[in-house]
């Protein structure tokens, strides 16, 4: 063979060779899911703008209620097995699988009655969801109850509502009274056989009761102060009784992951953060909104497709709160491609959360907003723990001097010390939701913090030398 033809098949076979590789690129890549644009059919509230009929009459047409006697008569075993293949993770902050957690509840009764509290306190900053299903699709949440309880062998139902929700907490009983006089609720609950009752619990307005001991306690007639586990609730709760506490957006997908099933669920979102979820955008954006979306879509896309973008466009953008208060803040170069999910947002140090999300653009002072996070949950210490009843003041008041400036550059490194000496040492979770805030500013926003010390220092050396 010549050295020509030799040459030829050489190029002959680099051609197909790219080819091949090529077409296999071109494959994988149009093989990448990706995830957000939920469709309408996909949607899980229906009303959550309030659009349509909220009660009774308007809910059947929207498909609730829909053959419920029917998921009650599958079992006990059925329904976990259910919400279990749904991958369904709390939709309250911790993110804690629910199938997994309503099937903590004792098998067999030893004669005390089982509780379903559905904590719908929502006190963290910047999340406004639950509120949103009680104003306008409260029968999602009055058949979630039922369904719910069904599967904890639970034949009552607390709903402990916030104080502040005075139209949600009428537009829920008037739910729960529609339910009863159509026989969904009561002694044979849309004639299952099983008895069940709902009853709405109001609050006082305390932050602290959104964690589920602080919460039995308040139910019992306590103050809301948290209670060392164990005993879990699951076993020792509400009246000293097996009892699960879980969410209001997380009952109310009960029913339709039980009608549509588990797979359907799981196919939204990705592995191990399936499903749809109510996202609150609040802060610097053209339209702050609630809306229904699928897990794991992009930060960015989120925030562009429905809250009508940042105010002065992205490239203004400070940083985002991805989760509520209580999670660390982003900058905007991770905020550029981040997923909305329970994983994506761990692994770049922050968290999901309660899904509240809190734009911030160039016009904000990080340090400032920070530092008010810092005085709300200063106040909202119920004062049980030493390192929250005496950390949290004493951070807010760091926090104070670092907005003005009037401290040393070695107190950023002091501040971080005393979060850690505060995160991670408290019966609940507020020591960390206090801590974690200053912990994302000092970690992403330090060099902020720098300067503004030194500019401090250096204006008052000028006036020092003035006088």
């Amino acid at each position: 063979m010549s050295l020509s033809h030799t040459t030829l098949l050489a190029q002959s076979l680099l051609r197909t060779q790219i080819q091949t590789q090529s077409a296999l690129f071109t494959g994988l890549k149009s093989s990448v899911r990706n995830y957000g644009g939920l469709k309408d059919s996909d949607r899980i509230f229906t009303n959550l703008y309030g659009e349509r009929d909220l009660g009774l009459n308007g809910a059947l047409k929207r498909g609730d209620w829909y053959r419920t006697k029917d998921i009650l008569n599958k079992g006990v075993d059925w329904i976990l097995n259910e919400v279990k293949a749904s991958g369904l993770r709390g939709r309250g902050g911790a993110g804690f699988p629910s199938g997994l957690k309503w099937s903590f509840m004792p098998k067999k009764s030893d004669g005390r009655p089982h509780y379903l509290v559905v904590n719908a306190d929502e006190g963290e900053p910047g999340t406004c969801k639950d509120r949103e299903i009680m104003r306008f699709d409260p029968h999602k949440l009055v058949e979630g109850c039922l369904i719910a309880g069904f599967a904890m062998r639970a034949h009552t139902a607390y709903i402990y509502v916030r104080g502040e929700f005075i139209l949600e907490m009428k537009n829920l009983q008037q739910a729960i009274d529609e339910a009863y006089a159509a026989g969904l609720l009561g002694p044979n609950a849309c004639g299952s056989g099983w008895a069940m009752d709902v009853y709405v619990h109001q609050g006082a307005g305390a932050y602290i009761c959104g964690e589920e001991t602080a919460l039995i306690e308040s139910i019992e007639g306590k103050t809301g102060k948290p209670r060392m586990k164990p005993p879990f609730p699951a076993n020792i709760g509400v009246f000293g009784c097996p009892t699960t506490v879980t969410n209001v957006e997380t009952v109310a997908v009960a029913p339709t992951i039980c009608r549509r099933g588990g797979p359907w669920f799981a196919s939204l979102g990705r592995p191990k953060n399936s499903g749809t979820k109510l996202f609150c955008i609040s802060g610097h954006v053209n339209n702050p909104i609630t809306v229904e979306e699928e897990m794991s879509i992009p930060l960015r896309e989120l925030i562009e497709r429905h809250a009508g973008g940042v105010i002065g466009g992205w490239d203004n953008l400070l940083g985002v709160i991805p989760g509520g208060s209580s999670v660390h803040v982003l900058p905007k170069h991770i905020c550029d491609n981040v997923l909305m999910d329970f994983d994506a947002l761990r692994d770049v140090g922050s968290g999901l959360g309660t899904a509240a999300v809190i734009v911030m653009n160039k016009s904000t002072d990080m340090i400032a907003a920070i530092a008010r996070l810092s005085q709300f949950y200063k106040h909202e210490s119920c004062g049980q723990c030493t390192p929250c009843r005496e950390g949290s003041p004493w951070l807010s008041d760091m926090m104070e001097r670092m907005v003005t400036g009037d401290a040393r550059i070695e107190e950023i490194q002091q501040l971080e010390e005393l979060t850690k000496q505060i995160e991670g040492h408290t019966i609940c979770a507020l020591g960390d939701a206090a801590a974690w805030p200053v912990q994302g500013l000092i970690r992403h926003f330090r060099p902020l913090m720098e300067e503004r010390i030194r500019q401090f220092q250096a204006k008052k050396q000028q006036q020092q030398l003035q006088q």
